[in-house]
């Protein structure tokens, strides 16, 4: 039958009420015949029983469905992860009454979930906000939807400020899976290795770069090989300077009571011993370059930091700018930095020199800028036994950067825009909480 073969509810539901509509009408119609009414009196009464018989169906048909009219708003707000909303049971028991209480159910147990999801995801967001290395979170449109604090690493400001930037924007291009980037950026940006992955949040594909600074385990690598370097030409000049000066001391002793030897013998003698102490003083020095200092981080004055360094360079007139009244770290040690720095400033002809204090996100900087001649090859400056100075020995600027970095912050030089002078700044971390 037609009504077995139903789909649909409502389809059934028609065929089964049609079909108690039939003995009622015909019940009708013997009571018609049985009575003998006049025509009109039983067209009238057959009318009126088929429409009292469509108006119940209706009624029927209208309460059922208003059951599964209220479930389908309350999967609606489900399907909008909209949990709080429930719809009311048409009937509060048996089956309609059940399947709503299992409605109910379902959208508890779904807010729950999604207030774990929640939090889950704001404690993550909260760790990588937190990391020292810079996160960035590109949504399915490739913009630029998350970024933590260490965002400031890589281009100087907050990463709001890029918010729903494109990663051209950023100086950064995709190429065979990998993230780089571009090549007006990468000179600027050599230190950094992008590791990327994707991941699904709210069934949208989002990108995950994570930038890791290299620069250090460059250094690393560069510090073992000149190290391996030192070792051996430390024991070979020791090696062929003890003999020699011991040699060269021998005569010296022996020129001062032998009247054969002239004031220019004696000069000689006196010069070998003098140069195989500096050479060994050489060694010894540039060997223990390298090696970890003991820092002791404490409040430091400023003005305590600052006020001695115009007595020691009385040639430089030193100009202070300070936007903050102290800073963490090790007094002598930061002391002896910027006395070689203001030293190297001084013999570069310099006469003036600015010193600019101030806070920069999560770091104190400290800028030293001069007006000397600059320096030729910036590329060469932390080279060890490199140096452009005629007495130099290319150990200055590599102990004032190994100091820095114990203080795990970062040392820079560039030459002025003017081609007058040098820049440096020195990055410090902020104290400890």
């Amino acid at each position: 039958m037609a009504w077995q073969q139903s789909n649909s509810l409502e389809r059934y539901l028609t065929w089964r009420l049609s079909l108690l509509i039939l003995p009622i009408l015909f019940i009708g119609g013997y009571l018609v015949y049985r009575y003998s009414l006049p025509l009109w009196l039983a067209a009238s009464t057959e009318l009126l029983l088929l429409l009292l018989c469509l108006k119940t169906t209706n009624t029927i048909k209208n309460k059922v469905f208003k059951a599964f009219d209220r479930a389908n708003l309350h999967l609606e707000a489900i399907n909008q992860e909209d949990f709080h909303q429930y719809a009311k049971a048409a009937y509060k028991q048996g089956k309609v009454g059940e399947f709503h209480q299992q409605l109910n159910q379902l959208s508890k147990n779904l807010q729950q979930q999604k207030s774990r999801y929640d939090q889950h995801a704001f404690l993550v967001y909260q760790l990588i906000s937190q990391l020292d290395t810079p996160v960035l979170v590109f949504n399915k449109k490739q913009q630029l939807s998350f970024g933590n604090k260490a965002f400031y690493q890589l281009f100087k400001q907050p990463w709001q400020v890029f918010r729903h930037s494109s990663p051209a924007r950023l100086g950064l291009t995709k190429t065979n899976q990998q993230w780089q980037f571009t090549q007006h950026k990468h000179e600027q940006n050599q230190q950094w290795q992008i590791r990327h992955s994707e991941f699904i949040d709210n069934d949208e594909s989002h990108q995950l770069l994570i930038f890791i600074d290299i620069s250090s385990a460059i250094r690393t690598s560069q510090l073992n090989a000149w190290q391996q370097i030192i070792r051996v030409l430390s024991h070979e000049i020791r090696n062929s300077l003890a003999p020699v000066s011991s040699l060269a001391e021998t005569l010296a002793n022996k020129s001062n009571t032998d009247s054969s030897y002239s004031e220019r013998d004696k000069t000689a003698l006196n010069v070998i011993t003098e140069r195989c102490q500096h050479l060994q003083n050489f060694v010894e020095h540039y060997a223990s370059l390298s090696k970890p200092f003991n820092i002791n981080p404490q409040w430091l004055s400023i003005t305590q930091l600052l006020t001695p360094l115009s007595a020691l360079f009385e040639q430089l007139n030193i100009s202070v700018n300070s936007k903050m009244d102290r800073l963490w770290a090790d007094q002598t040690l930061l002391t002896q930095v910027l006395i070689n720095l203001l030293k190297n400033a001084q013999e570069a002809n310099a006469n003036q020199v600015e010193i600019t204090l101030s806070q920069q996100q999560q770091n104190y900087q400290i800028t030293i800028t001069d007006n000397g001649h600059g320096f030729n090859n910036l590329e060469n400056l932390f080279v060890p036994l490199y140096s452009t100075k005629e007495q130099g020995q290319g150990i200055g600027l590599n102990f004032c950067r190994n100091i820095i970095e114990q203080h795990q912050g970062t040392l820079s030089l560039i030459n002025n825009t003017n081609n007058q002078g040098v820049c440096v700044t020195i990055q410090l971390p902020q104290a400890p909480l």
